[in-house]
This record gives C-alpha cells, structure tokens and sequence, in this order.
C-alpha cells in the first residue's frame, strides 16, 4: 500500500508517484541535513547531522561538539517515519520553522550527559552547489545537488551539567540530496578501476562582516579539478531579507592550496585564488584554529555509526575522544573541520576549512593511501 503525506496536498509533484516515493529505485539513494557552528572566543566548534534513506528504510541522527579539548558525539538511528514528520529519534529532533529561514535542534535530556536546544537562522540566501557526479566504470555512484547557507546560531549546549550559552556564534549548513554511497559495503567484484582508492575534497565557506565566500572542489590523485566552484555573496544583518535581494557572484580561474601540518593529514593554513567578474584578484588566507572538529563524530568514516547502516528499530550511542590523543596516522580522523581565520585584502572574517584527503595526492605530496606530510 502506498503511502500519502502532507505533502501531496501541495503543487511540489516532479513525478505521477506520491511525493514520499523516492523516483530513483538506487538503493542508496538519501536526503541529508548538516549543519555546524562555531566560535572563536569560546574555542569551540560542533557539528549535526540528520540522514533519510528511504530505499534501506534508515534514518541516523548525530551531534557532536569540540570544546575543553574534548569531542563529545552523540549518535541515534532507526526505522524510517514513513511520514518524515516529524524528524525525530528518540530525543533528538531536528524541526523547520520557516524553510531556507530558522531551524531548531533539539536533544531532550536522556540517558547520556548531553543535551540542547539550538536555532540556526539564515543570514544568507541558500546558494546550488554544482552537481557532483562519479563514476566506478559504468556505474553512477555519486549523483546529488546541494545548496549551502551561511547563518548564526543561539541556544545552549549542556555536557556533564555544564552550560555552554551560544549568542549569535557562526554557523553553516547544507542540504543535499540523491545517490552516494551510504551503508555496508556492497557484494560482488570489486570496480576493474578501482586500483587506486582516495578522495580528495576541500571546502571553505567563509564569514566577512557584510558578505560570504564560497569555495570547494574534489581533485583526482593528479590534483586536476574534477569539480570547482567558488562564489561571493552577500550577507545580511537579519533575517528579514528576501532571495530576490541577495548578491552572488562567481569567482573564476580559481585554485587552491593547502599547508599540512607535518606528521598528519590535517591542514594548518591554505590560500584560495581566484578573479571576480571584474578580471580582479581574489587571494583569501586562511588559518586554522583550535579545536579540531573530527567529522566522524557525526558518522563519516565511522565503522559502528556510518551513515545509512540499520542499527535495529531504534538505537543511540554515545562516546568522547581526548583531543589530543587522536592518532594522526588512523585515516578515520583524515576528516576534519577546522576554524579558519580569514583575510581578503582589507576584510577579515572567520569560517570553516574542510579537509577530507584519503589516498594518493601528488599537490600536497600524500604517495599513497595512508601516508602522511613529511
């Protein structure tokens, strides 16, 4: 039997099916939200994330916060609301007040000693990201749109009884959608050209006072670009702003380059260059600060709370990492968020530098898999 929602009742149908029925019959097919926030002053950054996969009949939900050189990662998964209202695993629920405007996350108190109540509200318009599209021979295996949206976050964050009091910190998020791989590795012969794994990916939105850059790219072993975008938007100083109001601008001729810290995969700096639509320079510097986010706090290369894998009807967990003693060489830690510090000649601004480099990379001097800068 089919299933109807709230959502049929309105004009939105791109297909004859009910607009809970996923067109792609992939089973890896998803819808995911993401978010961070972060501040300076207070030294910390955390991050959410909350996943539907309609097709494995999973939804997952994570927070995780770096902060008093601690990340502390609360995970919970279960059967799929067939409804998607609300958006909800046991305490954790994740509600849109006003879409592309505020959002709340919550984490009502529960069994572990986290909690919260935070509203992210937009301070930019949402901005498409190309779409990311990859191939393992002749099979799709990545195909998705995202949007990304700057804004601010206020809330309040408890951990062990302690109260942490956010007040309009930076805050990112995105929404994606479509194909990538989630869930258990899949049976069969492996790729014929899948000799040589790794990922390379860096992405750095970045706040200023009155405007935002945009910055992200994958690269092949050989760091040529097999996607690059970069955009300049603006900024608002409230939410009371409309889409047709917003500036944004393309960046062209645009390259990177990032600055390891020895012994690690995880970056210390890195420089952004480009030229705007007035054939000017754009160079953004950017310097990392403390503390590391470690993005398998909210499920990426996590071998017990990955993405998409079933947990069974309803299951949560809960654990911290001391950060510094995070092993630098165990490439599940490879993905990491950091506070960047920003210049763009006379602006300055702070954002996020993501790193994500797994594998062979001749640019940043990475020879194989898990090697790591010298």
């Amino acid at each position: 039997m089919q299933i109807l929602s709230p959502f049929d009742d309105y004009p939105i149908h791109q297909t004859s099916e009910p607009i809970l029925n996923p067109v792609s019959p992939e089973r890896n097919f998803y819808e995911r939200y993401w978010f961070n926030g972060f501040c300076p002053e207070q030294k910390l950054m955390f991050g959410i994330g909350f996943g539907f996969y309609p097709n494995r009949q999973i939804m997952d939900a994570h927070f995780s916060i770096s902060v008093d050189g601690k990340q502390h990662s609360f995970h919970a998964s279960s059967r799929i609301n067939p409804q998607r209202m609300p958006m909800k695993i046991g305490p954790l629920e994740l509600s849109v007040k006003e879409p592309m405007r505020s959002i709340q996350f919550t984490i009502a108190n529960n069994d572990h000693p986290i909690s919260c109540d935070l509203t992210f509200s937009a301070r930019s318009a949402s901005l498409l990201e190309p779409q990311s599209i990859l191939k393992q021979d002749n099979r799709i295996i990545l195909n998705t749109h995202r949007f990304t949206q700057l804004g601010r976050w206020t809330g309040n964050v408890s951990i062990d009884g302690h109260a942490l009091n956010l007040n309009e910190i930076f805050g990112t998020r995105d929404k994606s959608w479509g194909v990538r791989p989630v869930g258990e590795p899949e049976m069969g012969a492996p790729p014929s050209s899948y000799h040589e794994p790794g990922v390379y990916w860096c992405w750095a939105p970045i706040h200023f006072d009155s405007f935002a850059t945009l910055f992200g790219t994958f690269q092949d072993r050989d760091g040529i670009p097999t996607q690059i975008s970069a955009h300049k938007t603006s900024l608002f100083s409230n939410s009371s702003f409309e889409d047709k109001d917003a500036i944004s601008e393309d960046l062209h001729d645009v390259s990177h380059h990032v600055t390891w810290q020895k012994g690690t995969r995880w970056s210390k700096a890195a420089k952004i260059l480009g030229k705007d639509k007035n054939g000017s320079e754009v160079c953004i510097e950017l310097e990392t600060l403390g503390p590391k986010f470690y993005c398998k706090g909210i499920g990426y290369q996590h071998p017990e709370w990955g993405h998409g894998i079933w947990k069974g009807e309803e299951a949560f967990g809960y654990e911290v990492w001391d950060l510094e003693s995070i092993n630098p060489e165990d490439f599940t830690f490879f993905h990491v968020h950091q506070i960047a510090k920003a210049r763009l000649g006379e602006n300055s601004g702070f954002g996020t530098l993501e790193n994500l480099p797994v594998g062979r990379h001749d640019p940043s001097g990475f020879k194989d898999l898990f090697d790591v800068a010298q």
